[in-house]
């Protein structure tokens, strides 16, 4: 299979500090404290182009080079300001280089990083009560990757389920949702719905069922059919690779009353959604609603360094022993501090009441440019400062939601899709209004002005699988098609 070659950055830096992209002008603004661009003698485009040579090909970029970062702006080696309005997928939730995190992690490194957890460290218990209290949990899991923190979970429910729940041996379902991401492991693929994630990586693990987002009848039939055999129910309380799609009203109540009838372990992980990403300290706060597990993870690393969590309370957190689950780097001191950090920001700057509020502005404002381009966009959705754009893909053809990312990039504004017609707009919760309306305005003059042209010049794909469906392989079912 032939790759892509990488797309070539057409920029070229004007005098008195302004830089046209695809003759589209803007000013350069300044590096934070005062910098110079990268100290590095590669450009953007050499530095690109050694990714491409030496790196696996297992992500397909947006064609900016980060080089420098504070709040919510980036900078590229060539001194170039951008907008971040991704936030590393919600890892970003505080900013940028957060000045009272950085220091923590500057004053641990010089410490101690690590201990593993054959021994102590004096950082990790203060994390676990911080953690624990803030959240109202017994006691908590500490891993690194988000996605271990979903292995960890389903380890977590499933002996939980033999030792508590006496499911027979080698039975014990997880229950997850259509259209869910988790991760990438073998065992969070096995419950994935993307063609992509799930081709060519079998045999997938056993012991999982789906049911669709949202639908707490369909829950409930599956419930009743094998719950004698239901260890969890798996979800996102809102679904962030699926396009931030946000529950009906009452789901989540619906979820936990069903989960303590059947005596089924809730697990909501709250890797991106949580963290005051939705104007919540947690998703599911929304509904005001308890899970048995919690999974946390991105920004409970402020943007540094990985760290999750999964939280539980004894009764489930006390199932693994000694010996039956760890990582040499969970708990690290390191890492320990940095979340402790990271933490107390999200709570000292109310990020959650911020995300509520700059949230509605943005999303009032997007509704705006719904009704001003209502060919373009189908729906505007969100809860706080996680949300989306859906795309009319029929009224843009052969225009994707890629397209539309590179010319905000050309704008000064760092965005991604998910799948072909959704933009996902999720910025720092630190972002000023500002810089919020700055962002807006791009989106609108790259509707306005470069969409026409885009629709005018690019060839449409004539591919032969172009035009066929792109269903699931396990449901059958087209889910990302808008």
């Amino acid at each position: 299979m032939a790759y892509r070659r990488p797309l070539q950055l057409r920029y070229v830096l004007g005098r008195l500090g302004t830089t046209t992209f695809n003759g589209t002008t803007r000013t350069l603004s300044a590096l934070p404290h005062g910098k110079s661009p990268s100290s590095s003698s590669s450009s953007s485009q050499d530095l690109i182009n050694s990714e491409y040579e030496y790196s696996a090909h297992n992500y397909h970029p947006i064609p900016v080079v980060f080089s420098q970062a504070k709040g919510a702006a980036i900078w590229d080696p060539e001194g170039n300001r951008y907008l971040d309005f991704l936030s590393a997928y919600s890892a970003v939730n505080q900013g940028h280089c957060h000045p009272r995190i950085m220091r923590a992690l500057q004053e641990q490194a010089e410490r101690l990083t690590l201990s593993s957890r054959a021994f102590y460290n004096d950082r990790f218990p203060i994390f676990a009560k911080r953690l624990t209290d803030m959240f109202g949990y017994d006691m908590v899991l500490p891993m690194n990757t988000g996605a271990e923190g979903v292995e960890t979970a389903l380890k977590l429910a499933r002996k939980w389920s033999y030792e508590k729940k006496k499911i027979p041996k080698d039975e014990a379902i997880i229950v997850s949702c259509c259209g869910c991401f988790h991760g990438r492991t073998l065992a969070v693929i096995s419950m994935s719905c993307d063609n992509e994630a799930t081709r060519g990586f079998g045999p997938l693990l056993s012991g999982h069922l789906k049911v669709d987002f949202g639908d707490s009848a369909a829950l409930e039939k599956i419930f009743k059919e094998s719950g004698d055999r239901i260890a969890g129910f798996l979800f996102e309380p809102i679904q962030g690779e699926a396009g931030v799609v946000i529950p009906p009203n009452g789901y989540l109540k619906s979820v936990r009353d069903l989960c303590s009838k059947y005596n089924v372990l809730m697990i909501a992980d709250e890797i991106q959604s949580g963290l005051a990403r939705s104007g919540k300290l947690l998703a599911c706060d929304w509904e005001e609603v308890r899970p048995d597990v919690v999974i946390l993870g991105k920004a409970l690393g402020g943007g540094v360094i990985p760290v999750s969590a999964v939280l539980a309370d004894k009764d489930v957190m006390l199932c693994i022993r000694p010996g039956e689950h760890g990582s040499t780097f969970g708990g690290n001191p390191l890492a320990s501090a940095v979340a402790i950090a990271s933490l107390d920001v999200i709570r000292d700057e109310k990020l959650a009441e911020r995300s509520a509020q700059t949230g509605r502005e943005l999303k009032n404002q997007l509704l705006k440019i719904q009704q001003q381009f209502p060919n373009c966009i189908k729906e505007v959705r969100g809860r706080g400062l996680f949300s989306a754009v859906v795309l009319n893909s029929k009224n843009l053809s052969p225009v994707s939601a890629y397209d539309i990312c590179l010319k905000l990039k050309e704008r000064g504004v760092l965005a991604k899709p998910t799948h072909d017609t959704i933009i996902r707009l999720t910025p720092p919760l630190s972002m000023s209004l500002e810089e919020l309306q700055e962002g807006l305005n791009a989106f609108r003059e790259v509707l306005e002005l470069d969409l026409p042209e885009l629709q005018k010049t690019k060839p449409k794909d004539i591919s032969p699988t172009a035009s066929e469906p792109d269903t699931c392989d396990r449901c059958g079912r087209n889910l990302w098609k808008e």
